[in-house]
């Protein structure tokens, strides 16, 4: 015989959260008792009696009632949650939480007598849009700038130079001094950790070093000494430097300059693998501004996608903003681990703790952004086929074997790719049934190119290798 259907009540609360009340039978409270009782029976061994057969009244004498009950409540508590999820079609995004607490429940139980359950979890939030077709997003024009050009080559041109020395003036901007420096905190005279070096090759450019430091080395002569006087930004990624100011003890041993290469067709072919300086430009100016479109093109997505959270109405749970923050972090750690960073010696308690509380704007940020195109889908009926999915799946395949990558999951692939599409088809519906103002941009000069031009064109001297010193 089945059990009888459990008293549930429901009621929403704030932030996609529901309170579940349950009357739970005093049968069902002693039958949770006595197994527990008869568990505990099987389990304990008390001199003179046989294991298991052990009798109920020494059991309670030796345990003690509430040890009993507090097995018998965790049981139940278990059971009937089960359920009454199921009875109830709740599906939780989270454990549930005790109104009372476990303790105050269990000083107040009885098995001969009804118990009420309060509990609360989380739900899956039902976002609605209040529109999602006629709406108005502004974004910047991305204005293509042929310096960008002039400006890699000058680049490619520095990584190229080589280094002359010269003995008959003071150091200059821009030069590469050879140093030996010693560091301490003005304050207490304590070493800095980090702070000292021996034969170290510094360019002599502003940010290399802390303020003060680049500064200070300029003028100096070869074999010079000098005590320069810095001090650590506010900022600054060392705890224990912040705002300090501080003593380096400066040795100049040696001074070089960059010698450029001409720009000629032998600059370029030693650039990149193109014949002739006229297709080298040709070829950056062709890539930036392919590279200005897609940034363009982002950047109107990502004003129509603003426009539609706009008009989302969704209260988020905290599951699942705690979710998406865990998920921030991890990606934050797996970011310094393919930079070669310690991450276990780094990502200290304090630190993640202070990660995970700075993260929950951007959390929420993305989860509205998520929940904002996963609604429009179902509004909308957007999908992807199985064909459409199977047809790039076939081409992200034929480039992983390519590329030689191994251990690739399958599901996460596919999920990838589906993810990959649908979102394509919802920026595609977003353009076509919204309007995006495109204005002037306010400073032409400050839109960065990200082109990766090392991997692409342009070669780098793999042998001039950049020094980690502190950095302001």
């Amino acid at each position: 015989m089945s059990a009888a259907k459990l008293k549930v009540k429901t009621s929403s609360k704030p932030n996609s959260r529901i309170a579940v009340e349950v009357e739970v039978p005093s049968d069902r409270c002693k039958k949770s008792y006595d197994e527990a009782l008869s568990k505990l029976s099987k389990s304990i061994s008390i001199p003179g009696f046989r294991k298991g057969k052990v009798p109920k009244a020494v059991i309670i004498q030796q345990l003690g009632v509430k040890r009993i009950q507090a097995s018998a409540l965790e049981s139940l508590l278990q059971k009937v949650w089960t359920e009454t999820l199921d009875q109830e079609g709740i599906e939780p995004l989270c454990e549930p939480e005790l109104e009372d607490g476990f303790e105050s429940i269990l000083d107040n139980f009885n098995p001969e007598k009804i118990l009420t359950l309060k509990l609360e979890t989380d739900i899956a939030p039902t976002p609605t849009l209040k529109k999602s077709s006629g709406l108005t997003a502004e974004v910047e024009t991305l204005i293509f700038d042929k310096k960008k050009v002039d400006e890699l080559i000058e680049q490619s041109r520095s990584q190229l130079a080589t280094k002359i020395p010269v003995s008959d003036r003071a150091a200059q901007k821009g030069d590469f001094a050879l140093l030996t420096f010693k560091g301490s905190f003005s304050d207490d005279g304590s070493q800095i950790e980090g702070g000292s070096a021996d034969s170290v090759e510094i360019e002599l450019e502003e940010g290399r070093m802390i303020p003060g430091f680049i500064e200070g080395v300029i003028g100096m002569n070869i074999n010079d000494e000098k005590t320069l006087q810095c001090e650590f930004p506010k900022d600054y990624h060392q705890e224990d430097a912040k705002g300090r100011k501080a003593e380096f003890k400066v040795t100049l041993e040696d001074l070089k300059i960059k010698e450029l290469p001409e720009l000629n067709d032998e600059f370029a072919k030693q650039a990149s693998d193109k014949e002739s300086l006229a297709d080298l430009r040709s070829d950056l100016e062709k890539r930036l501004k392919e590279d200005n479109d897609k940034k363009q093109e982002k950047n109107r997505q990502d004003s129509l996608l603003e426009a539609l959270v706009k008009e989302l109405e969704v209260e988020l749970p905290k599951s699942l903003i705690d979710q998406e923050v865990r998920v921030i972090v991890e990606q934050t750690a797996q970011t310094f681990a393919q930079q070669g960073i310690d991450v276990k010696s780094m990502f200290t308690p304090e630190l993640v703790k202070s990660l995970m509380e700075s993260s929950k704007g951007e959390a929420e940020k993305k989860l509205r952004q998520k929940l904002a195109l996963n609604t429009l889908a179902k509004s909308e009926k957007i999908e992807v086929s199985e064909n459409e999915i199977n047809s790039k799946l076939k081409e992200v395949e034929a480039d992983i074997k390519l590329s030689n990558e191994k251990n690739i999951d399958a599901d996460r692939l596919k999920e990838a790719i589906t993810d990959e599409l649908l979102q394509e088809k919802l920026f595609v519906w977003l353009e076509e049934n919204n309007t995006v103002v495109e204005k002037a941009p306010k400073k032409i000069s400050n839109q960065k190119n990200e082109i990766d031009l090392k991997k692409k064109t342009l070669k780098t001297n793999k042998e001039k290798k950049s020094t980690k010193t502190p950095k302001s």
